[in-house]
């Protein structure tokens, strides 16, 4: 595998990095809807987040960490721009006959806190998915793609609804409230990622093929805040 091949932009990463960050606007715009799934109350988000964690794990093991780490910053990038537009929209005057600004104050409105809570528990979540993915890979030589896939989504969707719910919600609600919360959305997180396992077998072996490439990360910084790709080899 050439170092040139690696490096290039194909057209189906970018409709995966699309995808992902598509799936994390949408995730928490919806996620002030609250649902009830098996008896259990839990916001809408639920039904498409975890699916960036699944597209999280693709990337990763596909192209590599360091695209990953682009797409991560892509995403985090765009979810603050997201909230920041909402945050001005809402502020901005309005005449007298417009009757609707309590609807998109109650689908649109994010407080500071809800909205540094989200980005911070997104970055530590999905950077350590990736991260664990990769350094399982190469434990692993490749092999055994369920366990690496469920086992980063177990730290990654832990420190992810861990850092949220208490950040968030901290003082809102009792202790064994929010406990319940943690507890429920991560099992119904993790549930969805077994669940969706064939399916990530099945992306993964296509995207592999049709790329040609399989990328092991022997030479990369795994530092999230460094700046540009590095680039693994087959």
């Amino acid at each position: 595998m050439s170092q040139k091949s690696i490096k290039e932009v194909s057209p189906l990463f970018l409709f995966s990095a699309c995808l992902f960050v598509t799936c994390l606007l949408i995730s928490n715009i919806i996620a002030g809807k609250i649902i009830m799934v098996l008896g259990l109350t839990l916001p809408a988000a639920v039904i498409l987040f975890p699916v960036t964690y699944i597209l999280g794990d693709v990337l990763t093991e596909v192209y590599g960490y360091g695209r990953a780490r682009l797409v991560i910053w892509s995403g985090f990038a765009a979810n603050a721009f997201m909230a920041l537009v909402f945050i001005i929209t809402l502020n901005l005057p309005y005449p007298d006959f417009w009757q609707h600004q309590n609807a998109f104050q109650t689908v649109l409105g994010f407080t500071p806190r809800l909205v540094i809570a989200s980005l911070i528990a997104y970055l530590c979540g999905e950077f350590s998915n990736s991260l664990v993915l990769s350094k399982l890979k190469l434990r692993f030589q490749g092999r055994f793609l369920w366990v690496r896939t469920i086992g980063s989504t177990l730290v990654g969707e832990a420190f992810d609804t861990l850092i949220f719910i208490t950040a968030a919600f901290w003082g809102v609600f009792p202790a064994p409230v929010l406990a319940g919360m943690i507890i429920w959305q991560y099992l119904w997180k993790i549930t969805y990622e077994i669940a969706a396992t064939p399916l990530t077998y099945l992306v993964v072996g296509w995207l592999k093929k049709r790329e040609g490439i399989d990328v092991f990360d022997y030479q990369v910084n795994y530092n999230p805040f460094k700046v540009g790709a590095d680039h693994g080899s087959k």
